[in-house]
């Protein structure tokens, strides 16, 4: 399996099983099937719902000898409500109860926002909390107080854009080990994976198969489906592959980190035998072009009348 090296001397595996949108009762048996097809990289977020699944399974794992703890990379997320500095490592260890586990190998600071303890979605503008009394920078230190706790090995963060990882950095709170974020060939995001590639910061592209199954809330009824693009089908039927193993090894080659979320054993196996399909150059050139600058997970549920937020400052790019 292919890795990418992390600025702490770690080493990231480039596909991994994304867990968001897995049921109660379906995420359990799919990461014991992944975990026996080889997969070693597990994404996961106290958001999700589902840790404490997770963590069942992975103890069955563990205690069946099938894969040991030193051989797994497990990453989680820090929810918005707990951006404090005093609720950080209560949150990290709430997760390793649910996860069962000792340490993390990734801690991301899920959302650059803040959010009223106890919120898990905002429903009005009193659910937020102002960054000015509650700074990103703020919640990063916290974090590096969790490597330096032994609590986890590497701290990033999710869904910073350029601007707001200049911020971060230029704080001095540090630079983040990884930045996960939507990406896909319909939202490359090139000049993120340049600036992220010049600071070593390793990228983890979720939804990179365009999020198909999605809730209906954050769906649009005339968007573009990635998985039948006919470029992509043309390079998947010319290589003998799946139009999802293309978007994966197009993701791969461009380095970053692959977590296609499946609770469907045929498909596990298919996402996973990505790790082996080498793409052409041409190939590569044609899933280039395909960029549309298209959102997914669009974040509009950050926007609540009278918040702090719209979806141009979310993301910092002028006319989202």
């Amino acid at each position: 399996m292919r890795h990418f090296d992390l600025s702490g001397g770690d080493r990231l595996p480039a596909l991994g099983l994304g867990t968001w949108k897995s049921a109660p009762g379906e995420v359990g048996p799919a990461l014991a099937e992944a975990l026996r097809l080889g997969y070693r990289h597990i994404d996961c977020a106290a958001i999700y719902g589902n840790e404490a699944e997770i963590g069942a399974a992975l103890q069955q794992a563990f205690a069946a000898g099938d894969v040991r703890r030193e051989e797994l990379w497990v990453t989680s997320k820090l929810w918005n409500d707990s951006h404090a500095p005093g609720d950080v490592q209560p949150a990290l260890e709430q997760t390793l109860r649910d996860l069962r586990l000792e340490y993390l190998d990734l801690y991301l600071m899920h959302w650059p926002v803040a959010l009223r303890k106890g919120t898990g979605g905002p429903q009005s503008a009193e659910d937020f909390v102002a960054l000015a009394d509650c700074p990103l920078a703020d919640t990063f230190g916290a974090m590096t107080e969790l490597k330096q706790a032994g609590l986890c090995r590497n701290i990033g963060v999710s869904n910073f854009s350029v601007k707001k990882l200049t911020g971060l950095i230029e704080s001095g709170a540090g630079i983040p080990a990884v930045n996960q974020v939507e990406m896909h060939p319909y939202l490359a995001q090139a000049g993120l994976v340049d600036f992220c590639g010049s600071l070593g910061i390793v990228l983890t592209a979720y939804s990179p198969l365009g999020s198909p199954d999605r809730p209906e809330a954050l769906r649009a009824s005339d968007e573009p489906v990635l998985l039948e693009d006919s470029a992509v089908v043309d390079i998947a039927r010319n290589t003998g592959n799946t139009p999802a193993q293309v978007l994966l090894a197009w993701g791969m080659a461009r380095g970053t980190s692959v977590i296609p979320k499946s609770v469907n054993p045929k498909r596990l196996a298919e996402n996973f035998g990505a790790a082996g399909l080498e793409l052409t150059a041409g190939d590569l050139a044609t899933i280039d072009g395909l960029d549309r600058h298209r959102r997914y997970v669009d974040g509009q549920f950050w926007v609540v009348d009278g918040g702090p937020y719209d979806l141009a400052g979310l993301w910092d790019e002028p006319g989202c």
